[in-house]
C-alpha cells in the first residue's frame, strides 16, 4: 500500500505504525520501504 502523508514525519524501514479513525484503530503494520 502506498500512503501519502499530510504532515511529514521521522520514519524508517521496520518502524511499526497504526492508522486510527475517529479513536479507532482501522489498521496497523510495518513500513517495509520508503519511496520519496
Amino acid at each position: 500500500v502506498d500512503v501519502t502523508l499530510i504532515v511529514p514525519i521521522a520514519m524508517e524501514e521496520k518502524l511499526r505504525f497504526a492508522i486510527r479513525e475517529g479513536g479507532r484503530t482501522v489498521g496497523a503494520g510495518i513500513v517495509a520501504s520508503i519511496t520519496e
